[in-house]
Formats: C-alpha cells, sequence, structure tokens
C-alpha cells in the first residue's frame, strides 16, 4: 500500500460533496448532477421555512399581547399539522396523477441518482422530486402530527420574552432565536419533506421510516427539559414512592424482594425456558424430541436446578438474618459493615492476583513469571499449566460462591435500607443486588471503592455521606469505573492512530504532519472529544482511519443489527471452523470461568490463531454462570493486506509463548501499546494442516513401475470387500443361491448382447495412450477433458468381450436391444468412436454364457455381470490372468470370516480359494477398471496421468467410456486408485510393505480413518463435519509446476488467544459503517481497508457482519455455562 491511496475515489467526492450538505440541512437538495429550474431550489426554500413562518404567527401575538404562550404554541403547533398533511395530500395526489402514464427516468451511472424531468413550478414531477412521500398511510398521519407538536413546544420555547428574561441579553436573545428556530426548520423538513440520509446510518434499508425521527427526537429531548423537569420526574418519584411503600411495606421484605430478584434476572432465563419447553416436549413427543437440535445450548437440568435453588435459598436466609438481628448501626472501624467491607477487600486482591496470574501477560506490560514458557504442544502445556489450573478452580470457587454472599452482607447490613420512602434507594440498592450475581467482579469492586471512602472520610457533614444513600453511591462509582475504563481505551486506541500514522511507513500521507501538529496543539479538545465520547458510551470514530476524530453515534455493544449468526460469506472453508467450533467453546468455557482471559464483560473482543485461521470472539451477554458469545471465521485465502496482519499477529503470539526459553523474569511485553494483547492458549481439538511437496514421489520411475501392479491389490481388495457387505444383506445362503440361480436363468433369457471383433493390438495404442494435446500433436490427436460423463451401454457383453464401432457419418442399424429412449447425444457416441472401423450393428446376437460355480457360497462374492464386460481383446485376458495377484486374491479371501451365515461349512474359504469360475470374475473385472484407468498398455504411466487418474479427469478413451457408463464401478475404481496413490506415498515415506498383513492393515485404516480425494468435492466438506481422523489430497502447481500432498490430521492442539481493545474495535466498525453506508465508499482498494499492523484494520473490517465486513462463518448466539 502506498501513501498516496486515494481516501475517496474522484466519483464518490462528488457523491460526497452532494450527500453531505444536504445532511447538515435536513434533507433539502440544493446541488444536484444535473441542470434543474431554478424554481426547483425556491420551492425548497419555501418548505424549509414554513415551519418558521407558521411559528412567527404565534410569536408576534403573542409578543403583542394578544394570546398567552400555551395558546401561541396551540395555534401554530395546529397549523404546522394541517400544512403538513397538505404537503401529504399533494404527494399523494401527484402520484395518482402519473400511475397511468409514468415518465421515464434516465439512470445516470456515473451520478448514481435519478435525472427527473420538470415541466412546470407545481408538476407532478417537481411536486415527486421534492416530497418523496411516505410509505405507509399510518407514518402520513403520525409524521404530520409529530410535525405539529415539535412546532408547537419550539414556538412556546423560543419566545422572544422567556429567553431574555433567562439571559437578559438582547445579542444572545437573537441569537438563540434565530439558529433555533433554524435548527427547528431542519428537524421539520426531515420529517416531513425529504428525509436526508445520516451520517448515524445504522443498516441498509430504513424499513420502517425511522430515520425521519431521528432530529425531531434530538430537538425534543432539549426543548422538553422543562416539562419532563416540572412533570415527569415529579410523578415517576410520587408514584414509585406510592407504590414501593404499598406493597413493600417492611425492610424486610424490601431485603428479600430485592435479594430473590436480583439472584433470578442474572440467571439466563432464554435457555432455562427453552430447557423447561425441551422438557415438555419431550413427554409429550419423545421422538421429535430426540430429533431436536440443541447445538452448544446450555444443558439444564435437575443439577443445575437444585444449585440454584440451594444459592437462592442461602442467599435470602443470609440477608434476612444479618438484617433482622445484626442490627444498624453507624458505619465505623468496628462496625460489623466495616467488618464486611474488610472481608470484600481480601477477595479482591486475591482475585486479582489469581486472575493475573494466569496470563501470560501482568497488566499487559510483563512477562508472567508463572506462565509455562516455551509452549509449543498439549501434553507439554498441560503438564505445566496443572497448578495454574487449580489456581483456576479456587477463583472460580471465590467468585462464584463467596464473594456473592459476602457483597450481600455488606449490603443486608447498610443503614440505608431503613429509608423505606426514597425512590433512591429502591433504585440504588435494585441495582447493585443484582449486579451482585450478573457482574460479580466489577461489583465487587465497587463495593471496596465504596468502602475504601467510607473508612478515609467519617466525617457525617460532608455531602458524600450525608447526601446519599450507599446504593447511590455504588452506582455513581459503578459509572465512573465503566466510563473510566472506556476513556483510557480510547485514548490509547486515539495514541495508537497517532502515532503509527508516522511511525509506521506505509501509513504516512502527505497531510500526516499537518495532522499530527494540530492533534498536539488541540490536545486538551482531543482528550474533551475523548471524555464526551466516554460519557456517552459512544465510539471515539477515527474519519477513514485517520487522526482526525470525531464523537460517534451511540451503538449498541454489538454494533451491528440483526440476529446472530444469520449472515455471513460461505464458502468451501466454513467447514472447518464449523468443526472446530464446537470444541473452542468448550475451551472457552474453561477458561472464562478460571479468569486466564481477563476481565470479560458484554463487547470484550478476542482473537484466535491457529495456523492459517483466524477466529474473532465477541462476548454478547454474561451472567450468573453463564455467558454467550459470537464466533466468527475469518478467510483462509490470505490476500496481501490479510497476510501482513496475519503475519504480525503471528509474531506477537510467537514472542509471548514460544520464544520464552531465554528471556528473563518479568521481561517487558515488546508490542506494548498494540490493540491485540496476548492471554492464554487453549486446547482445541481441530485440523492440523500439512502440506507436502511431492517431488522425488510422483516423479519416481521406481514408484510408478509398482503403481499398477499395486492398484491391481487394492481393486481385489476393494471389490471383495464390496461383494462381502453387500452379501450381509442376504438372509441365508439358501435364499441367497437358489434367489442367485433364478437370476442367472433369468439372464439366460434376457441377455442377449451384440458380438463383434475383438480390439486388434494394434489398435489399442491410439487411443489409450495419448495424455495430452502439444503444438506439434497431429490435428485427429485426442483433446484431453476432464470426467467423462456417466453414460450407460444398453446389454452385457458375453465372456470374451467385444466392442461395437463404427465409423463417423455411417448410417446406423437400429437393433432390437438397443433401447428407442436413447438420447441423441448417446447415439453420436455409439455411432462416433475416434474413427475405430465400423461394424453391422444388430445383426448378431448371442446368449451370455452361464458362470458355473463350484462352491455355492461363491454367489455371495460375485460381481455384477456388466462390471465384467470391458471391449478388451482376449490376449489381455490372458495377459491380467499372469499378472492377477493370486496369493493376494487368497489371502483375503482367507481374512473372511462370514459371521452372518447362520449354517456355513467349516472350509468355506478354502473352497471359495479353489473355485476358478469365481476368480475369473474377479480377473475381468480388475482387467475393466484397469482398461478404463491406463488403457491396455503396459507402459509405465506418467505424473500427470497419475494426477489426472487421480483427480478422475484423464482424456476420453473407449475404456474409460465404458467405465464411466457404470457409476458405482467407476468410484470404487476412482477410490482404489487414490488409495494406491497414498500407498504409494506412504512406501516412499515410511518405507516398503513387508507382507499381506500390512498390507491389509494400510488399506482398512484408510477406510476407517482416511478420506483420499479432493478438497473441492462434497465428501471432502462432509468428512470434515464428521471429524475423519486423517484427510489426504493431492494438487498441482501449474506456475512451479510440481505436485503437492495435503493432510489434515484431527487432534488436540494449542490455539492461541488474545484481548483486542474493545474501543478500537468500536471505532474502526464506527468508521466503516459511516463510510460504506453514508459515503458509500466502497472501494476495495480504498485507505480504510488497507494493512495496519498495529490496529489490525483489514480484520477488523472483516469481522464485521456482513454485507459490511465478510467473515465465512459466523456462529449463532452460544451460551457457555461457566460452573
Amino acid at each position: 500500500m502506498g501513501p498516496d491511496v486515494p481516501l475517496l475515489n474522484d466519483y464518490k467526492q462528488e457523491f460526497f460533496l452532494k450527500r453531505f450538505p444536504q445532511t447538515v440541512l435536513g434533507g433539502p437538495r440544493f446541488k444536484l448532477g444535473y441542470c434543474a429550474p431554478p424554481y426547483v431550489y425556491v420551492n425548497q426554500i419555501i418548505l424549509f421555512l414554513i415551519p418558521w413562518v407558521l411559528g412567527g404567527v404565534g410569536t408576534l401575538l403573542y409578543q403583542l399581547g394578544i394570546m398567552k404562550d400555551y395558546y401561541t404554541a396551540a395555534l401554530s403547533g395546529g397549523l404546522m399539522f394541517v400544512a403538513a398533511l397538505i404537503l401529504q395530500m399533494t404527494n399523494l395526489y401527484a402520484k395518482q396523477k402519473t400511475v397511468t402514464v409514468e415518465r421515464m427516468q434516465i439512470q445516470n451511472t456515473l451520478t448514481d441518482e435519478d435525472e427527473f424531468e420538470f415541466s412546470s413550478c407545481i408538476g407532478s414531477e417537481t411536486v415527486k422530486f421534492i416530497i418523496p412521500g411516505k410509505k405507509y398511510i399510518i407514518n402520513t398521519i403520525f409524521h404530520s402530527l409529530l410535525a405539529g407538536v415539535l412546532c408547537g413546544l419550539g414556538t412556546w420555547y423560543l419566545l422572544p420574552n422567556r429567553i431574555t428574561l433567562l439571559y437578559s441579553n438582547i445579542g444572545g436573545t437573537v441569537m438563540i432565536f434565530v439558529f433555533g428556530w433554524l435548527t427547528i426548520c431542519i428537524g421539520e423538513y426531515s420529517l416531513i419533506i425529504n428525509t436526508a440520509t445520516e451520517t448515524a446510518t445504522f443498516q441498509a434499508l430504513d424499513t420502517y421510516e425511522i430515520t425521519a425521527l431521528m432530529r425531531p427526537f434530538y430537538i425534543f429531548v432539549f426543548i422538553a427539559v422543562d416539562l419532563a423537569h416540572r412533570l415527569l420526574v415529579m410523578f415517576l418519584i410520587s408514584a414509585g414512592t406510592a407504590i414501593a411503600s404499598y406493597f413493600i411495606p417492611s425492610t424486610l421484605g424490601v431485603i428479600l424482594f430485592m435479594t430473590g430478584f436480583g439472584f433470578i434476572l442474572s440467571l439466563n432465563l432464554s435457555e432455562i425456558g427453552f430447557a423447561f419447553k425441551h422438557t415438555m416436549v419431550s413427554h409429550l413427543a419423545s421422538s421429535k424430541s430426540k430429533n431436536m437440535h440443541r447445538g452448544l445450548r446450555i444443558q439444564f437440568g435437575w443439577r443445575e436446578f437444585i444449585f440454584y435453588l440451594t444459592v437462592l435459598t442461602f442467599a435470602l436466609i443470609e440477608a434476612s438474618l444479618l438484617h433482622q438481628f445484626a442490627g444498624f448501626s453507624s458505619f465505623s472501624r468496628g462496625s460489623p459493615q466495616a467488618i464486611a467491607s474488610y472481608i470484600l477487600i481480601i477477595l479482591l486482591i486475591i482475585m486479582w492476583i489469581l486472575r493475573e496470574i494466569q496470563r501470560v501477560y501482568l497488566f499487559g506490560v510483563f512477562r508472567n513469571p508463572c506462565y509455562p514458557k516455551d509452549v509449543r504442544t498439549v501434553t507439554v502445556f498441560m503438564e505445566k499449566q496443572r497448578r495454574l489450573m487449580k489456581v483456576g478452580v479456587v477463583r472460580r470457587i471465590l467468585l462464584t460462591l463467596v464473594s456473592p454472599f459476602a457483597m450481600i452482607a455488606f449490603l443486608a447490613l447498610d443503614r440505608s435500607l431503613q429509608n423505606l420512602h426514597s425512590v433512591s434507594v429502591c433504585i440504588g440498592f435494585t441495582r447493585i443486588f443484582r449486579m451482585v450475581w450478573q457482574n460479580t467482579e466489577n461489583a465487587l469492586m465497587d463495593m471496596v471503592v465504596v468502602s475504601v471512602a467510607q473508612m478515609v472520610v467519617f466525617n457525617p457533614d460532608l455531602w458524600w455521606n450525608r447526601s446519599l444513600d450507599t446504593g447511590i453511591r455504588l452506582l455513581l462509582v459503578g459509572i465512573l469505573r465503566d466510563r473510566l475504563l472506556q476513556f483510557v481505551s480510547k485514548l490509547q486506541f486515539a495514541i495508537a492512530i497517532l502515532l503509527t500514522s508516522w511511525t509506521e511507513k506505509k501509513q504516512r500521507r502527505k497531510s500526516t504532519a499537518t495532522l499530527i501538529t494540530l492533534n498536539v496543539v488541540f490536545f486538551p479538545i482531543l482528550l474533551t472529544f475523548i471524555a464526551i465520547s466516554a460519557l456517552l458510551s459512544s465510539p471515539l470514530l477515527p474519519l477513514f482511519t485517520l487522526p482526525v476524530f470525531l464523537i460517534g453515534f451511540p451503538r449498541p455493544v454489538r454494533s451491528w443489527p440483526g440476529p446472530v449468526g444469520t449472515t455471513a460469506c460461505v464458502c468451501s472453508d466454513t467447514v472447518y471452523y464449523q468443526q472446530m467450533v464446537p470444541s473452542l467453546a468448550v475451551a472457552l468455557q474453561s477458561a472464562l470461568a478460571a479468569g486466564s482471559l481477563g476481565l470479560s464483560l458484554p463487547g470484550s473482543h478476542y482473537l484466535c490463531r491457529f495456523q492459517d485461521r483466524l477466529m474473532w470472539i465477541l462476548v454478547l451477554e454474561k451472567g450468573f454462570t453463564y455467558c454467550g458469545v459470537n464466533i466468527k471465521g475469518l478467510e483462509l485465502q490470505e490476500t496481501s493486506c490479510h497476510a501482513a496482519e496475519a503475519h504480525r499477529v503471528d509474531e506477537i503470539f510467537e514472542m509471548a509463548f514460544e520464544h520464552q526459553e531465554h528471556t528473563k523474569i518479568l521481561s517487558p511485553n515488546h508490542h506494548f501499546g498494540h490493540i491485540l494483547t496476548p492471554c492464554t492458549v487453549l486446547p482445541v481439538r481441530l485440523y492440523s494442516d500439512a502440506r507436502n511437496v511431492l517431488s522425488g514421489i510422483i516423479d519416481s520411475h521406481e514408484n510408478l513401475k509398482h503403481l499398477k501392479d499395486d492398484f491391481i491389490k487394492v481393486l481385489v481388495w476393494m471389490l471383495v470387500q464390496y461383494c462381502y457387505k453387500k452379501s450381509k444383506t442376504w438372509e441365508s445362503p439358501g435364499s441367497a443361491n437358489k434367489s442367485n440361480k433364478g437370476s442367472f436363468s433369468e439372464n439366460q433369457r434376457k441377455g442377449t448382447v451384440e458380438r463383434s471383433r475383438p480390439l486388434r493390438e494394434e489398435d489399442s495404442f491410439s487411443v489409450d495412450t495419448i495424455e495430452d494435446w502439444t503444438d506439434d500433436s497431429d490435428i485427429f490427436d485426442l483433446e484431453p477433458s476432464g470426467r467423462m460423463k456417466d453414460r450407460k451401454e444398453p446389454g452385457l457383453l458375453g465372456d470374451i468381450p467385444k466392442v461395437h464401432l463404427s465409423i463417423p457419418g455411417s448410417v446406423e442399424t437400429q437393433g432390437q436391444s438397443v433401447p428407442q429412449e436413447m438420447s441423441p447425444e448417446d447415439k453420436l457416441y455409439r455411432a462416433v468412436v475416434l474413427g475405430l472401423p465400423a461394424v453391422d450393428k444388430g445383426k448378431q446376437q448371442e446368449v451370455l454364457p452361464r458362470v458355473e460355480f463350484s462352491c455355492s457360497y461363491s454367489e455371495l462374492l460375485s460381481i455384477p455381470e456388466e462390471w465384467r464386460t470391458a471391449p478388451v481383446p482376449p490376449s489381455k485376458v490372458n495377459e491380467m490372468r499372469q499378472r492377477f495377484p493370486e496369493e493376494w486374491y487368497h489371502f483375503i479371501l482367507s481374512q473372511l470370516d462370514f459371521f452372518h451365515l447362520k449354517e456355513k461349512p467349516y472350509n468355506l474359504p478354502e473352497a471359495l480359494m479353489k473355485d476358478k469360475a469365481l476368480k475369473e470374475l474377479y480377473i475381468h473385472g480388475v482387467l475393466s477398471c484397469c482398461f478404463g484407468l491406463f488403457g491396455l498398455d503396459n507402459t509405465v504411466p506418467a505424473p500427470s496421468h497419475v494426477f489426472r487418474a487421480y483427480t478422475g479427469g484423464i482424456p476420453w478413451s473407449v475404456g474409460l467410456d465404458w467405465l464411466t457408463g457404470k457409476p458405482e464401478l467407476f468410484q470404487l475404481a476412482l477410490k482404489a486408485f487414490r488409495y494406491t496413490f497414498k500407498l504409494m506415498v506412504d512406501k516412499a515415506s515410511l518405507g516398503p510393505i513387508e507382507n499381506f498383513k500390512e498390507l491389509v492393515n494400510y488399506l482398512e485404516e484408510y477406510e476407517n480413518d482416511w478420506y483420499i480425494g479432493l478438497v473441492s468435492d462434497l465428501e471432502w466438506q462432509q468428512a470434515v463435519l464428521q471429524e475423519k481422523p486423517y484427510l489426504f489430497s493431492l494438487g498441482h502447481d501449474p506456475n512451479m509446476g510440481i505436485y503437492t500432498g495435503r493432510v489434515l490430521t484431527l487432534q488436540e492442539l494449542l490455539v492461541q488467544v488474545g484481548k483486542l481493545n474493545d474501543e478500537a474495535v468500536r471505532g474502526q466498525w464506527a468508521n466503516l459503517s459511516w463510510e460504506l453506508l453514508y459515503a458509500t465508499n466502497d472501494d476495495e482498494e480504498r485507505y480504510s481497508i488497507q494493512a495496519h499492523p498495529v490496529l489490525l484494520r483489514n480484520l477488523t473490517v472483516q469481522a464485521a457482519d456482513p454485507p459490511l465486513g465478510y467473515p465465512v462463518y459466523s456462529s449463532e448466539l452460544l451460551h457457555l455455562p461457566l460452573f
């Protein structure tokens, strides 16, 4: 990335310069991409000033003393309501007038807008352009009514006499009056005329027209301050006090109510409700409940119910006993509440130490001497981490059981609970009684701060002690703590952008020095912006991720609308994340429960790394003994920007976990200030990905020479296993024998086949040995192609297979045995076989000879007849008889047990071995497959042919055409060839095979524990999801001309986890939302998506929800139990 990458391309700059004035003024379009008549602009100015004119009428009547202020507000509001309705009715009339004759609009792709042709000042096109109208009738009425209320309140609020009495300054009155009405005009125009695109756009589509309400809402907030103070607050305070006093007349009842509901509301009620529903369904329809998909949901059963009930019971008993019998006394060093405070301080220190000791860096700065060094394997890590695991268990017990009861004791002993007639007591203590369970660590911190403050300041006349009860103090401390943490994170984010804009050479721009100077000069203003952003809990928005900071609009913690995990850019890499997420979730349970991931709160972000996989974890909610997270998977096909940031992530993790054998105690974190801070490693069951170059194996003449012989052995084993498994479906040998004899007699009646001359030996080479075209090839050479389309050949061939051929252009005689429904394509393939001699078809028919077995049980292992009908010459059959591995064939038969047969002779394997007819069938079956994959030549296959055979893309031939016509046999042959290739690789790597038993072990392992195929196969993805222990694939790099092998191994490995700066992520996502939804800057090479090794800008953009981001996987909300 160069320093001159544009922030906005030329077209977007023009578009932005048109859109931004519309946003500032609330919707008027004074800058168009085409020439428009002057009355279009004049009409917009008149409509913009209508609220000011109508409000001015009421203001004038008030200033002249004709009407009271509230009558004035009502008059102006009524006039505005009528005007808004008239404008909306005008739009409806214009639409109805042009509904039958619609003028075509010219679409200009350069301006991204519609060009309107205006005919008159009040023509239908002009009206529809200026006043687009509302989608729904209900919004037409509601927005008009709201416009009237807004105008009325604005008139009342901006009366000059009231402003003068407030400020006693004519100049200030004029300014407030003018800018106040300008603000109201902006809000009214956006509400009833034309809604501007807001910089706070949250989602791409505004289905319910909520954007039009944003500006009026902000105006209402300021205008209605007096009304809220005088009416609403007084009513709520009075009503709340009366209700609390009426329904809960005793202090003990208040304590029990707050304690009970604080605990209940901190539980995962949605999962408890799901478990209850699941239990009810299982009782009503057990079969349906068994198929119910639960995913990673919490298994809420009797154990959990008893645990929660026990905790609730003890909490209620403790709170009631301490409140009833301990008595109330002022806070002093020896009071019961002070003793509880000492216990809380000790618990906080212990839990803080136990949490930090489990992380690789203390405070993110110094290397933890207690953390295992040089962590590379699961075995070594688990051995070294045993003590830390015990520490995590102790911390979890203190956090889950000890701390909540200690805090309840502190609250139950407080004197503030004596006063029932105070809303502040109800608000403050209701919140803290829930936080005790919902957010135990932060609640403990707040109570310790309040306790220390009380211990330091005993003066009862101090405002802190006199005017505030303990509940409100805890509320204020909690707000201060939360905003202070946000301020620190935002400040760290801002400083990182400032520094890296100069220190990272690729981030320097021509304006960088100027921007840094301005930030330094106006640093107090920058701090003010950060403080306001933290106070509003809104993201700090770096414009285009430059050191230009704005206060973003408040957004949810998750930052994106819509349900969790419903959108992702699914691709072939998604399955790797789908497979690992369940195991990763289990590992996260342990880490979150132990505290090794630090203080995790809703909105916390974590990044996990393993090989080429990047997992983005967002904590969505957290409560008592549960945590809800969303896990996203980022793309595996790394771009240059992705690779640069991923490389920096690897450096950070390697420095933390793998290069610590020679570091000093408390060595510093060399990447301090980066938004990623390493936390720990997690053992996760996933696939490791190993890729090797097969040079020296696939191109070895010695290996290729034995390939065909090994293929014959593997194919024999596979055919025998296929027939043996198929025989298990037969009820008994007797019935099998009879049914098979019946089928043979039936085949005698139906199995007429077409006979032709055999292939001559010299005919075979031109069909089967050609592998590729070259520039020097003859024009009649074969064209290489992919796997041929499956075509079924009608009829069965005889014991000595023959081929039926014809020359191009010949007239084909239709025989009786040829199906009439054959497609023209099939007829063409039957007629044209690369210019081979023609035969007269349909004239010679004979019955396929019946196979006579010497053993009646041979029918169980008989291969289908159509599998041994390949058109090969007799000499090749004799040659295959000599090459057939008879000893291997006998060994395979001896391994069959036939346990599924009720009655069988004791010497069944020997009888099968002696059956020559059965052996002859397997010879023909093996020869048919060899004919399809290798042709009839005995030459050593070239590496390119081996690769094509492995992928199923060998050139077309007569044998392949016949083989693909038998889909089941073709798949068996392809599978056998892939097993053979894997066997060749293993023999070259591990050494030769000693005996048949070892070879069988190899093949059984391939069958049970391996998937050997292609990455692009659907079965590959299914094997990953089924968690096959091993997967193997063969690949080819045409640029380098090398063949590669890829092996996936399922095992438990260490995944590195780091915590991200939450505010850095929120700030970059806020800029992404503004840049794409408002400025529509979707350029793939824009500045804000380029690699930034410190901010991880490209990865952060990827992790956003689609359509702005593009994660390849996004999980649903995962509920993790933290018992």
